[in-house]
């Protein structure tokens, strides 16, 4: 029977970065017999122009009856000044919500080729292997929201079934990995935090109690990600907390270009998406890196069409390309040969091997 997987382009660079991901899991579909089907829709500032909305109606029944979903970006410039109801991002926040998907996945390996492109000093990053796990459809950007006369106002909530939910996920996957997870809070300024940190730990002393479980404050965690990376395994954390550590995150990895992701619900289909944004000044210049896009169909195949197998070759691949040398613009050296988008995703989908 055949996989649906829906195509959501989106705006920017999006367009091209999935592009390289399907042709790769194109090719992992023809070397695992893997009967998959790729339908394209629109999402975004894409889907506004087009449609009126960044989350067309037939856009959402087409992602609902898929086995998993395949984003690249949104956003840009030119829907600054439109309604925020209707801005792009407002797309991926209802198309998350309406999924069920309460569980973003951010694993962050450096890449021994590539150690010289982060900003930090290769004995830092030597180990560093941290999967962040966000909460995604609660917190700030969720809450009542508003405006008065001269001010503005948003509402951080959460629920303890929410947080609950996502430690069990985090506790799970660190199980599965070193033994080692990391809540991160503010829980000396905010309330919400103080309910997060009670229940994160009822949670792992109940239901995980072989795993070494440490709690940070938010600003001690983004220091000690550059001061010692090494030491964390799973970090888990609420949604805007998540939103800005990963991203810094990024930088031990050398590039946003780099790193993948992946959203989970209880049940339904998965968003896979890189972590990079719409890039609208690189965009039709075939500049931009896939490595993400192409990492997070990996992904896909791991948590969304059971293929763990074919996962693995195709991050096997895509290091292989890295260890040759093969390089977009934005992880090159200065002086050093790089490659457009379209010519990485062909290497890259040449050099799976199954």
């Amino acid at each position: 029977m055949s996989r649906r997987i829906v195509v959501l382009g989106g705006d920017g660079v999006g367009p091209e970065v999935t592009a390289e991901a399907v042709r790769v899991l194109e090719r992992v579909a023809r070397l695992a017999a893997l009967d998959l089907e790729f339908v394209e829709a629109p999402v975004g500032g894409a889907a506004y122009d087009a449609h009126g909305a960044p989350l067309p109606a037939h856009t959402l029944e087409a992602c609902r009856s898929a086995a998993a979903v395949l984003l690249g970006a949104v956003g840009g410039p030119q829907w600054a000044d439109i309604p925020v109801s209707a801005r792009p991002e407002q797309g991926l926040l209802a198309l998350r919500k309406e999924l069920g998907l309460f569980a973003n996945l951010r694993p962050v390996v450096p890449t021994r080729e590539l150690m010289g492109a982060s900003p930090l000093k290769a004995e830092k990053l030597a180990g560093v292997d941290i999967l962040v796990v966000r909460e995604l459809t609660g917190g700030i950007y969720f809450g009542k929201r508003g405006r008065t006369a001269g001010g503005a106002f948003d509402t951080c909530e959460y629920t303890a079934a929410e947080i609950e939910r996502v430690c069990r996920v985090a506790g799970g996957l660190a199980e599965g990995r070193r033994g080692k997870v990391t809540s991160v809070d503010k829980a000396n300024v905010l309330e919400t935090s103080r309910l997060w940190r009670e229940t994160a730990t009822r949670v792992f002393r109940d239901e995980f109690p072989r795993l070494t479980v440490e709690h940070l404050l938010v600003d001690a965690a983004a220091m000690h990600l550059l001061s010692r990376p090494a030491d964390f395994d799973v970090l888990v954390t609420e949604n805007m907390f998540g939103d800005i550590l990963t991203d810094e995150a990024s930088m031990l990895a050398g590039s946003m270009g780099l790193l993948p992701s992946a959203s989970l619900g209880d049940a339904g289909p998965g968003l896979y998406e890189p972590i990079h944004g719409s890039a609208p000044d690189i965009a039709g210049t075939d500049a931009a890196n896939p490595c993400g896009a192409i990492l997070s169909a990996a992904l896909m195949l791991r948590h969304s069409l059971g293929a763990p197998e074919a996962a693995r070759a195709v991050e096997e691949a895509v290091a292989r390309c890295l260890a040759q040398g093969l390089r977009t613009r934005d992880i090159a050296a200065p002086g050093e040969r790089h490659v457009g988008t379209r010519e990485f995703g062909r290497a890259v989908a040449e050099a799976v091997s199954l």
